[in-house]
């Protein structure tokens, strides 16, 4: 059986770290490099970098950012934010990025996910899928969660997989920043309906969160930022009382 992830996720906004919720209300979390030395220390799977205010101000993510986090790392590093072109992905894996996860630009131009993907290997290319409910369904955002996309999330995650993601960095818009546990109804519906990883975001505040999303929601990796950011959770902590619920975890200690 493949071993679960736990991935910490950095957004980023003018060179710090920051979280808020439901992508509003953003409030210092710290220096990216700092945070993610002590994550590599502390034995997290991967690390994911987001630029969350580079789509909007129309640029790429900060290059810098990424490089200086790259340096602390000896684990895989995702990172994001303004990826529009080839070019913009080449900076990003320059700076020093393992994989690339793009969003509002493959929901403009769903062929850049196959270019990348013939580019890096899908391994590298992360479709980010930010979604929120909608009457009887999950409908996709994107612009940092200000624009309407798309209207059925599952059928967008269908096609992303179909043109060459080799992963699914799903958000719940409503369960982000709340602490409340994820969606694991949206989790669990975009996993039945994919065969790449999927990687839940949104909501995670307890560790039973974390084993109810890896169990019912059927999340190949759970993504959290304020639980790790603020100490609340030990990385090594957290991975044991998951092991030792049955979850498959790769243990360092």
């Amino acid at each position: 059986m493949l071993t679960k992830r736990l991935i910490a996720c950095l957004d980023v906004r003018d060179g710090r770290v920051v979280k808020g919720v439901n992508f509003t209300g953003l409030r210092d979390a710290g220096d990216p490099a700092e945070l993610a030395a002590r994550y590599n220390r502390d034995g997290i799977d991967e690390l994911v970098v987001l630029d969350i205010s580079a789509t909007l101000e129309g640029r790429r993510a900060t290059l810098a950012t990424i490089a200086a986090v790259s340096r602390t790392l000896f684990i895989p590093l995702t990172a994001g934010g303004g990826i529009r072109s080839l070019d913009d992905a080449r900076a990003v894996v320059d700076a020093g990025a393992d994989k690339i996860a793009i969003n509002s630009a493959a929901l403009s131009d769903p062929s850049l996910i196959t270019a990348l993907a013939q580019l890096y290997g899908s391994q590298a290319v992360v479709a980010a899928i930010d979604a929120r409910r909608r009457g009887g369904r999950f409908e996709v955002l994107s612009r940092s969660a200000t624009t309407h996309a798309r209207p059925d999330a599952i059928e967008w995650a269908k096609e992303v997989e179909t043109r060459g993601a080799g992963e699914i960095l799903l958000t719940s818009i409503d369960a982000d920043g709340t602490r409340a546990g994820f969606d694991c109804e949206l989790t669990a519906a975009v996993s039945a309906a994919v065969n790449i990883p999927v990687i839940a975001s949104g909501g995670a505040g307890e560790p039973a969160h974390f084993a109810e999303v890896f169990g019912r929601g059927r999340a190949d990796a759970a993504l959290a930022a304020s639980v790790f950011h603020y100490a609340e959770r030990s990385v090594g902590d957290l991975k044991h009382f998951l092991a030792a619920r049955g979850i498959p975890m790769r243990l360092s200690w």
